[in-house]
């Protein structure tokens, strides 16, 4: 059996021949956590989660043995590895996050005995809806109740245009992708930005013949390009316009996978709102499509500051030290939105910390995350006494007292620990719900949070 993710926190283990097999479905996780303290010392979170599906994605088609250090063992990530173990891939660990790929090539992949099962994962579903498409075999991929609702003509429209045969349940997964072998090049411009859709159509496009084109209305994160060049396979980019030819091969690397930005943020809010705190964050990647994080936080008012910045891997990487320091409430940036969709639970917490009032627009992609964050953080808001007024495509929170009570995640592991770091200014204990999809993303979290000094329980119904 391949490292679970972890005993009870897990919902899910994967097997070395690719099955996945339910543990703890039914277990409600609940996160108790006391009001008071601050954050400090010198923490590692775990490594970047859109970094680590990428890895095994492309380190599985190319040519040669990829060593992969930093890998995300949390269970999204490992869905993603277990899919291209069921489909002929030889892949070794993860052993404290290290992997060894042994690529295929390009043309390498079989066909798997069973359905691909990605769990939770959104961006496996989509990414390798793409990386199929082209494929000479059909192959079905199903997911947990949750991604079973999740949007998904976002890339079978436009992977249909390209002569991909998908189907799908009333545009929701599970989705049977029936090989075509002859894809032809688009010229796409997204309806919004979304680096999923993006990277989607870029895989497709090593199969199609000619060149496919992606035009972007905001920058988004560049993981896909990044590595594809890194691996040898050339990407061309013209102001927000990112084209690639097919028939190209991959060559083996290594890659450094540095610690995930939006798992990162719950301590950076933590570490803003509690009186007291300071923190640093090792080996970070500070991706510029991914810093919207760190740039809403500084308008905010927070005390940030970025040292030993250097370059692993083609990605950029910096210690981020946090200090306590007075929010204000601002209006988000449009234009800081999709550097960073993630990261907007949290960051309603360090609104709901701030003085006055702040404002997002332009975030509508938020509700057809792993719930509708949006409305979801909006309920847990106010049942904490927080003034909080979800709109159509954001939220107005005005600072002010957090107090204690009850939220409920609805299985969202971001949901979960931003609340988790709410306590750190709450009147009062805060239970939190359904906690136990945080595997996905932070195995460990509860741990790592307690020793930097959150007062944190975890419980079982």
């Amino acid at each position: 059996m391949l490292n679970p993710a972890s005993s009870t926190t897990a919902k899910y283990e994967f097997y070395d021949n690719g099955d996945v097999a339910s543990v703890s479905s039914q277990i409600n996780q609940q996160y108790r956590v006391t009001a008071g303290g601050s954050l400090s010392g010198s923490i590692r979170v775990p490594g970047d989660k859109s970094i680590s599906h990428r890895s095994i994605m492309l380190g599985a088609l190319a040519e040669g043995t990829t060593e992969v250090t930093g890998f995300l063992e949390g269970e999204d990530a490992l869905a993603t590895l277990a899919a291209f173990r069921a489909m002929g891939v030889d892949i070794e660990g993860p052993d404290k996050g290290k992997v060894t790929i042994h690529g295929v090539g390009m043309h390498g992949l079989k066909a798997p005995e069973h359905d691909l099962y990605v769990g939770n994962s959104g961006t496996s579903i989509r990414l390798l809806s793409g990386l199929l498409a082209g494929q000479s075999f059909d192959v079905t991929m199903t997911g947990d109740q949750s991604l079973s609702g999740r949007p998904m003509r976002r890339v079978t429209d436009p992977l249909a245009l390209m002569g991909a045969n998908i189907e799908s349940h009333d545009g929701k997964p599970p989705l049977t992708i029936h090989g075509v072998t002859d894809l032809k090049a688009i010229d796409y411009p997204l309806p919004m930005a979304s680096a999923q859709v993006k990277s989607c159509l870029l895989l497709a496009g090593m199969y199609a013949q000619g060149k496919t084109s992606v035009t972007e209305p905001a920058p988004t994160r560049d993981h896909t390009e990044r590595m594809l060049t890194g691996m040898g396979y050339p990407v061309e980019v013209n102001g927000n316009q990112i084209s690639i030819v097919g028939g190209g091969t991959l060559k083996a690397t290594q890659i450094d996978v540095p610690a995930d930005i939006s798992s990162a943020t719950f301590f950076m809010v933590g570490a803003s709102i509690a009186p007291g705190s300071d923190i640093t964050l090792l080996h970070v990647g500070i991706n510029p499509t991914r810093i919207g994080v760190i740039n809403i936080l500084r308008l905010m008012g927070a005390d940030i500051s970025l040292a030993n910045e250097r370059i692993t891997g083609g990605e950029p990487v910096a210690d981020i030290r946090v200090r306590y320091a007075p929010l204000k409430g601002i209006n988000i940036p449009e234009e800081q939105v999709p550097l960073a969709i993630d990261e907007f639970p949290a960051l309603f917490i360090a609104a709901a910390c701030a003085e006055g009032e702040t404002l997002l627009t332009g975030a509508e992609e938020l509700r057809v995350k792993e719930s509708d964050r949006i409305q979801v953080m909006a309920d847990g808001l106010q049942a904490l006494g927080v003034d909080a007024k979800p709109t159509a495509d954001g939220i107005r929170i005005t600072g002010g007292k957090i107090g204690a009570g009850e939220v409920h995640s609805h299985s969202d592991h971001r949901i979960a620990m931003s609340f988790a770091m709410a306590a750190l200014r709450a009147e009062g204990t805060i239970v939190i719900h359904d906690t136990a999809n945080v595997a996905t993303s932070f195995p460990g979290f509860v741990e790592l949070a307690a020793s930097c000094g959150l007062h944190i329980e975890l419980n079982h119904d």
